[in-house]
């Protein structure tokens, strides 16, 4: 059984996401800055293979199993836009003001405000695992008008779960976890790790 993977991402609130989920299970999860690995390229147009990139590239330079996440927000009425460029949708260098901003620009006028966070989870024991875990998981909502709530990161403030009444910036961070996207494609990761499949 794992007992520590490198998270592939230096966001340090998402590491925060992930080593709560994986805590029960007595796994520790070491964000890559602690290794100085830098952020892997994502040039791929799908979540899957943007994941798989990064856990690869965590994995050959640390010598450790490896998790990564690609995630990201997709609204029905732009196509499934951000997309994989959820993180840069309003360029570089990456601002959740300047995002949130441009989708709420783009979405003037749209009395359809569906939309759904993305998540697909990929751990690989080693950079060349011929057969990666690949979970994923979906959280539908509606994007408001104007932002709510101070939790959460990236669009949080504008994801708004209408059975709720509450954005995901207002929701409790255990609550979160539950329901949202990642919480989903976790879950999943977590009942093939307790079949023992690693």
């Amino acid at each position: 059984m794992l007992d520590r993977l490198v998270l592939a991402s230096n966001n340090a609130k998402k590491a925060a996401e992930l080593a709560a989920l994986l805590a029960p299970l007595g796994i520790t999860v070491v964000p890559q800055s602690d290794f100085d690995v830098p952020e892997a390229d994502e040039p791929h147009p799908t979540f899957v293979e943007n994941a798989l990139a990064k856990a690869r590239h965590a994995a050959m330079l640390t010598g450790l199993p490896a998790i990564a996440d690609d995630s990201g927000l997709c609204v029905t009425v732009l196509g499934g836009a951000p997309g994989v460029m959820s993180a840069r949708y309003a360029g570089e260098p990456r601002s959740d003001a300047r995002n949130n901003a441009l989708l709420l620009e783009r979405l003037a006028g749209e009395h359809d405000r569906h939309a759904y966070f993305y998540s697909v989870v990929v751990l690989v024991r080693h950079a060349d695992d011929p057969r990666p875990l690949i979970a994923d998981g979906e959280w539908h909502g509606e994007i408001l008008e104007t932002p709510r709530g101070e939790g959460g990161f990236g669009y949080d403030p504008l994801f708004h779960i209408p059975e709720l009444e509450q954005t995901a910036a207002e929701l409790d961070p255990p609550l979160k976890n539950t329901l949202s996207h990642r919480g989903a494609a976790m879950r999943h990761l977590l009942q093939r790790l307790q079949s023992g499949e690693v």
